[in-house]
């Protein structure tokens, strides 16, 4: 009896590990694409200089002030390979879309994320979020509206960028946008990455508060944040836990509109060391009547093979859409071969795409550790083609599957349900700093209707 009772346990063990890995097929209903060099003007009133942005991009990032003399390229991680644009722009860019939410009617609000990748480089670059509209038909994506961020109440409790200024505009060595979730009163919320702070504004994007945040009862840093400074000595330690470019990347609302979960894009250190507490991310519980802390987290683990999330949604009460990536872009059929480099006659991709998922996760049924529920995943790596509904399908090597669309880019950092058997899902193209989609040319921010009617049904 005791052997048959181990060998159900096991059994029940084993149902249950296939379950959280379950692997679940995804079909393209819709791919539509907004060009990479696609620019708005700064609002009317905004200080002079904001016509150009991207002028702290180059080395040390000292001024540069005549436009499209700094080449965009990948970056030492990628090859440095050329994206064929280059800064400063003329006008403000739309690219980098980090996060997304419908907004009724076949619309969606997304948020432009800090600018060009850093405090130090995106003084000259605002912040904002758009309305926007794909066409699934077409291709086309139109930018509906574009609402700029600003503290014209002075409620942001650190100088700005715009300090003296009568609007204030918000930019991008301000806050890192990486989150959005409007409210049932017309408001939203931001996560951002620099505090990482939670930042609440009315509906032309004006500051209401600014939250700090407080993970057992202390506050939450990363070297980012306005309180923390290069200490007089080099021997004296600066403290903090959060890692740069590691804040709140994901955001979800639950559907009654009382909970908010921020999650964390990357581990937290250990408190006093160097070394991340473990594989897994915490999730902060915010009371939105109350706008506090509630004081609760969960933890979320990473799978072997990701690095980071880059976006959180509700689906119902208790369900949610999380993206896993690794810090790949690139099809892995384009591989720089063992030994070489990639170069501008014989460019290859060094550090290929190779997961790229959206897990769904039950956060009503943590363990006893308080690691979310893991219930499947689809593999954006993977997506099926039959009706030839792609696009563009990018650089990938011959013989590459005709009815399959990857999804290779460095940062996805989109996903929301849109009905009972769809799911979108876009990028963020870090203009003009990635270049998954082709080898030599900057990507595009590009989104995706899937079909996913099995994995949304999926318990």
């Amino acid at each position: 009896m005791r052997r048959i009772l181990l060998a159900a346990t096991a059994l029940c063990s084993l149902a249950t590990a296939s379950h959280a890995d379950q692997r679940f097929e995804a079909a393209l209903a819709g791919h539509a694409v907004l060009p990479a060099a696609t620019f708005v003007q700064p609002p009317e009133g905004a200080p002079p200089g904001f016509a150009t942005s991207g002028r702290f991009t180059g080395p040390n990032n000292l001024r540069v002030e005549q436009r499209g003399t700094i080449p965009g390229d990948t970056g030492a991680l990628h090859g440095r390979r050329a994206t064929g644009l280059s800064l400063p722009f003329a006008g403000q860019p739309v690219q980098g879309f980090s996060g997304i939410k419908p907004a009724g009617g076949g619309a969606y609000w997304v948020t432009t994320d800090n600018g060009f990748g850093n405090r130090r480089n995106s003084a000259d670059a605002l912040l904002m979020f758009h309305r926007i509209r794909p066409d699934w038909q077409t291709g086309a994506v139109v930018v509906e509206r574009t609402i700029f961020l600003s503290d014209p109440n002075r409620l942001v409790p650190f100088p700005i960028v715009t300090e003296p200024s009568g609007g204030r505009l918000l930019t991008g060595a301000d806050f890192d946008l990486e989150s959005i979730q409007p409210l049932a009163d017309g408001s939203f919320m931001f996560g951002d990455e620099f505090g990482p702070f939670l930042i609440h504004t009315d509906a032309e994007g004006r500051v209401l508060r600014v939250i700090e945040t407080l993970l057992d009862g202390q506050p939450l840093r990363s070297p980012d944040h306005p309180a923390l400074q290069v200490a007089a000595t080099p021997t004296a330690a600066v403290p903090f836990r959060a890692r740069r470019s590691g804040g709140y990347e994901g955001m979800a609302l639950t559907p009654d509109g009382t909970r908010l979960w921020a999650m964390l894009e990357q581990p937290l250190f250990a408190a006093g060391s160097d070394q991340p507490e473990g594989r897994f991310l915490r999730v902060l519980e915010l009371d939105t009547a109350r706008a506090e802390w509630t004081g609760r987290t969960l933890r979320y683990r990473l799978e072997a093979g990701a690095t980071a999330i880059g976006d959180f949604n509700f689906i119902d009460a208790t369900r949610a859409l999380v993206i896993e990536r690794d810090n790949g872009e690139g099809d892995p059929g384009l591989a720089c071969a063992q030994g070489t480099q990639s170069s501008a006659q014989a460019p290859c991709f060094p550090l290929p795409a190779r997961f790229k998922r959206v897990y769904l996760v039950d956060m009503a049924q943590p363990d006893a550790e308080g690691f979310v529920r893991k219930i499947g995943h689809i593999d954006l790596m993977a997506i099926r083609d039959p009706e030839n509904r792609a696009r563009t399908r990018g650089d990938r090597p011959q013989g590459a599957a005709a009815d399959v669309l990857t999804f290779p880019f460095f940062t996805v950092e989109n996903v929301a349900m849109v009905d009972a058997d769809h799911i979108i899902v876009g990028n963020d193209n870090n203009l003009p700093f990635s270049a998954g989609r082709h080898l030599l040319r900057a990507d595009d921010n590009e989104l995706v209707l899937l079909r996913v009617s099995e994995f949304l049904r999926a318990r």
